[in-house]
């Protein structure tokens, strides 16, 4: 069998990737595609080195592409261990699990590399599309939603999922039903958290984060429809509602005199979305909105998940003036080489390090350790769910200029954050400056 590739490099990667299935899916909305999870192969790296990892990789791609020759498959690598296979064609559940298996008992043949013997086994998420058109972003999510159940799945790891509703599924509908209703009536309503100096007490800006009005419930945290946006391929949807929302925002806070810079969540699916940049320019035209006063807030998984994706588009996005800041950093990642690779303008040290600073001497020093890369990168640090004044204090003997959390407020709507920027934070026996609207434009 001759190698299709000679080495990884000259694999798509993800961004390429995902221009590949737009493309693919412009010409002809009948494809199908199977995520491949090489699994524990993390084993292999730390075991035997990562020049070995990469060879075995190179031999899963070339044997993945000459399995599916005659399908005219197009591979890809999504992440390090991870490729992607898009199939021309309409394909049911029943066919794309028999090609998990074919692909299961291929390679069940061992691997030989150097003079070690290997034999791969596979996480597998499928989606077939049956629908007349789709974003490619779309696509990805559904199918990386499928990958991440045949990753739980106790018996069986392949998971099918379908573009197309399940009438059998009467929870799902219903959130779906939720969902649109939401969207549609105006239940949706976005909250301000400030951000506060935290040696003079001064708001200096505000977190956007969504509520929902539910009409019998009353206003909810909206995980259920977060959850559904997210199985409903909607995650654009909901994520540029809120961003136009975010704008919306600074145009009526304007308008009581209050000048602030607002932040919003940025959703994966947006970080792949090739229309996001042009979208933000649309919404600072339409509403009239410095885009200085904007910024756009992505989780380290989101950073780590693919360095030329990220740095692509945040640079177009740093490049239109809007802010960028990395949130939860620390929760759970050691790999801080993607700090190398984007320009940031804040860094949000997660909450678990702030709130549990009194319990282990070992928060202080990553907080410590996030502010000295904070200076070397040249942006901001901010701590989230500050909640007494120990916290504080201890934050302001680290050099911590910025924070937020319950200490100072909680989320509120628009009319009550407009009161907050008017008054004093009191907090123990120290107040935040007089006359704070007068000095929010400066």
């Amino acid at each position: 069998m001759k190698p299709v590739h000679d080495s990884l490099r000259t694999l798509p990667n993800r961004h390429i990737f995902l221009e590949q299935i737009d493309v693919m899916l412009k010409r002809n909305p009948h494809h199908s595609m199977l995520l491949i999870d090489v699994v524990r192969f993390s084993d292999v790296s730390s075991s035997f080195g990562y020049e070995l990892g990469d060879e075995l990789l190179l031999t899963i791609a070339n044997r993945i592409s000459y399995l599916f020759t005659g399908h005219h498959a197009q591979l890809g690598r999504i992440s390090g261990d991870i490729f992607g296979l898009v199939i021309p064609g309409k394909f049911s559940q029943v066919q794309l699990q028999r090609f998990y298996i074919h692909l299961i008992e291929h390679f069940k043949t061992p691997i030989g590399v150097g003079d070690h013997s290997f034999i791969a086994d596979f996480n597998v998420g499928a989606v077939s599309n049956e629908e007349s058109a789709i974003a490619a972003s779309q696509f990805f999510t559904r199918v990386e939603a499928a990958l991440k159940q045949a990753k739980q799945n106790r018996y069986d790891n392949f998971c099918y999922m379908s573009l197309v509703d399940k009438p059998d599924n009467s929870r799902s509908i219903t959130l779906k039903a939720d969902l649109k209703r939401a969207l549609s009536h105006h239940e949706l309503e976005i909250y301000y958290q400030p951000k506060v100096n935290l040696r003079t007490l001064e708001i200096v800006g505000a977190e956007c984060l969504l509520r929902w009005n539910h009409p019998l419930d009353g206003v909810l945290f909206p995980g259920a429809l977060i959850e559904a946006a997210e199985s409903y391929n909607m995650m654009n949807e909901m994520g540029y509602w809120v961003l136009e929302a975010a704008f919306k925002g600074v145009k009526e806070l304007a308008a009581a005199n209050v000048r602030l810079k607002l932040s919003v969540n940025m959703s994966p699916t947006q970080l792949y979305d090739p229309h996001f940049v042009d979208q933000l320019a649309e919404f600072a035209r339409v509403y009239e909105v410095d885009l200085g006063q904007i910024e756009i807030e992505l989780t380290e998984d989101v950073a780590l998940s693919n360095s030329f994706v990220v740095t692509s588009q945040l640079t177009q996005i740093r490049a239109l003036g809007v802010s960028v800041a990395i949130d939860d950093f620390g929760k759970g990642y050691s790999n801080l080489a993607y700090m190398r690779n984007i320009e940031l303008d804040t860094i949000k040290v997660d909450k678990t390090f702030v709130m549990e600073l009194s319990e282990s001497p070992i928060n202080r020093a990553v907080i410590e350790a996030s502010r000295l890369i904070a200076t070397a990168a040249n942006c901001e640090l901010v701590a989230e769910g500050i909640e007494n004044i120990h916290q504080l204090h201890v934050l302001r003997e680290i050099g911590v200029m910025e924070g937020q959390g319950f200490l100072f407020s909680r989320a509120v709507p628009i009319n009550d954050f407009i009161r907050l920027t008017q008054q004093d934070f009191i907090v123990g026996n120290s107040h935040a400056r007089l006359s704070r609207v007068g000095d929010t434009a400066k």
